[in-house]
């Protein structure tokens, strides 16, 4: 969908989001207490082999299905998206999340392990991990990045585009450069603040959770900030202050693009609507904050499925 077939502030379809209900939004409307820790019956725990090291992921499905690679952001990890890789795999793809390195069960991997050695977390870290991921397919593959993970999987995407069968970006810094200054809490300071101070603001805030989350999940989420290494969260949050500017290269892209966002997001809606028309994407909107995987994951997983049925065929 070019960016002339949008309307003002980008296209929210009527069959995407949390506009209806239906058996997704039910299910997503029942969600009752979560084991966090524990994985997708049905999946499998696996290490990948990465430029900065051992990665830690979950995989379900059949690897011979067209994949769907899953991809959490800062202070995250693959089980963000533990509830929606059983919808996923059901629907005969291979499904595939994992955690970024210096995240939780990927906190070994780093840049001392890069040849040569590197001091910091960087852009190129994360995308040749990403590419490493990526070409363990040994084919295209559908992707979906997450916050700063959306950041990472568009450059893989203007480096390696042929291994990309659609690009969806959930909770996508919506600006380039320095994209807090649109965060209504941390733009204020975001400009000055270095990666130390950014990181320290940034954990707090996850730990204090502005947004109401179930106790279950905020004891996991702390239960994780034991192992995710504070140096990845620094350098993450001063390349966030640095987002390149992809959107034109988005926007002449011919494969399928999805923006997926919570309506109180940390970025205003506005922005979202404004990217996701600048890359011609389509945009969907669910109930909740950052988070949609957690808070709306049958929706999500709903849309997702929709995107790639319409798109690339049935599966």
């Amino acid at each position: 969908m070019g960016a002339k077939d949008q309307a003002p502030l980008g296209v929210s379809p009527e069959d995407f989001g949390s506009a209806r209900v239906d058996a997704a939004a039910l299910l997503d409307a029942g969600l009752g207490d979560i084991d966090w820790a524990s994985p997708p019956p049905g999946s499998r725990a696996m290490r990948i082999q990465a430029p900065s090291g051992h990665l830690a992921a979950w995989v379900m499905g059949n690897p011979a299905d067209p994949w769907i690679i899953l991809v959490p952001g800062a202070t995250g990890s693959k089980e963000d998206f533990s509830l929606m890789m059983p919808d996923l795999a059901d629907a005969g793809y291979f499904v595939l999340s994992y955690d970024m390195a210096g995240q939780y069960e990927s906190a070994g991997a780093g840049p001392e392990n890069l040849v040569p050695p590197r001091r910091h977390y960087d852009y190129g870290l994360f995308v040749d991990d990403f590419l490493a991921v990526l070409e363990s397919a040994g084919k295209p593959a559908h992707v979906v990045g997450y916050s700063f993970a959306a950041i990472v999987v568009q450059i893989a995407f203007s480096v390696r585009p042929e291994a990309f069968l659609s690009l969806t970006l959930l909770s996508c810094p919506p600006e380039p450069g320095q994209s807090f200054r649109g965060v209504s809490r941390i733009g204020r300071f975001s400009s000055w603040a270095n990666g130390r101070i950014g990181a320290a603001v940034l954990i707090w805030g996850i730990r204090r959770s502005f947004v109401r989350v179930p106790r279950s999940r905020q004891r996991f989420v702390n239960y994780r900030f034991r192992f995710t290494r504070r140096a990845s969260v620094r350098d993450i949050y001063v390349l966030m202050k640095n987002v390149p500017d992809l959107r034109g290269l988005l926007a002449d892209a011919a494969l399928p693009k999805f923006v997926a966002v919570g309506e109180h997001d940390l970025w205003p809606l506005q922005l979202h609507r404004l990217f996701a028309q600048a890359i011609g994407a389509r945009i969907a909107v669910y109930r909740g904050g950052h988070s949609p995987s957690e808070t709306s994951p049958h929706q999500f997983a709903r849309d997702l499925l929709a995107l790639y049925s319409k798109d690339d065929g049935p599966a």
